[in-house]
């Protein structure tokens, strides 16, 4: 059975070419072999594999150069998983595919479900949205999964912009009235393995869900924790406190949501899985890193 995955040089479609080895022949392709934003050359390349199911890790993500690359962003987030869904259709076969808290307007302060209103506040979630809906109205079998505050061991990420910080400084200033789960591209690969298990043999299974660690914090509070799991790791740092400020202190072109608290039961209880605590996969990945 050969399984496709697009974005194999991002967190999530690297871990995803281990976690999904034991289903089949994992053809890993990077930009170079599959283009999102070349959407109509990479769907018939996709169409020529004929893979028995897509799975869809590569995104545009750079949510505040988003605000003045809109176009960009829209052909890689919205047009490309469009195509890919019609080319899932005429194969019969599932895509997955990941989306982000950021289509919804993060107001109040609890966990969205998946049936909440969206609201995007940014060019970034616009065309995250717009791709779920191209794909939800294409009626191909599918996997949305929505996530959160991804981190990976290998490439960039705010832990390691914590550490970093932490040895050169003996005070941090971080935002702290931003509220969401730090979730391991680990987690999201094997948690994804799962359901497209599941969804290959009962596609009724299919849809679209929340996906992230359990537990909530924020990125002060998140910053305290990886300073503080380093030193008690063994590793040297400057950084004596962070100090926690809104979001008003630290202006951005793309405005975040103060509230990116997904409920996730709807996955746990369709794959009969337990998503961990936020913290354990943080301290796990800073143990590889430290």
């Amino acid at each position: 059975m050969k399984l496709l995955v697009l974005g194999a040089n991002g967190q999530v479609g690297w871990e995803l070419q281990r976690a999904l080895a034991p289903l089949g022949e994992v053809h890993a392709w990077d930009r170079t072999a599959g283009d999102l934003g070349q959407p109509e050359a990479l769907a018939a390349a996709v169409q020529a594999l004929a893979p028995a199911a897509i799975v869809n890790a590569g995104a545009y993500t750079a949510v505040d150069k988003a605000e003045s690359e809109a176009a960009l962003a829209h052909t890689v987030n919205a047009e490309a998983p469009a195509y890919l869904a019609q080319v899932a259709t005429r194969l019969g076969v599932p895509l997955v595919h990941y989306s982000t808290d950021y289509v919804f307007d993060g107001s109040g302060t609890h966990a969205r479900t998946e049936d909440a209103p969206t609201g995007p506040l940014s060019v970034y979630g616009r065309s995250k949205l717009t791709g779920e809906d191209a794909i939800r109205a294409s009626g191909c079998h599918h996997l949305i999964l929505r996530t959160s505050w991804v981190y990976a061991a290998r490439g960039g990420n705010f832990a390691k912009t914590m550490l970093r910080l932490g040895q050169e400084r003996e005070r941090l200033r971080v935002v702290n009235d931003q509220w969401g789960a730090p979730t391991g591209a680990e987690l999201l690969a094997d948690a994804t393995a799962h359901a497209l298990r599941a969804v290959l043999a009962q596609p009724q299974l299919g849809g679209t869900y929340h996906l992230c660690a359990a537990g909530e914090t924020n990125w002060a509070a998140y910053a305290r924790f990886v300073v503080d799991t380093a030193r008690a790791m063994g590793r040297t740092l400057a950084c004596q406190a962070v100090d926690g400020i809104p979001t008003s202190a630290y202006p951005t072109p793309a405005q975040r949501p103060l509230n990116s608290r997904l409920d996730c039961r709807r996955f746990e209880q369709a794959f009969g899985l337990r998503l961990p605590a936020w913290e354990q996969g943080v301290r796990r990945m800073l143990a590889e890193i430290t």
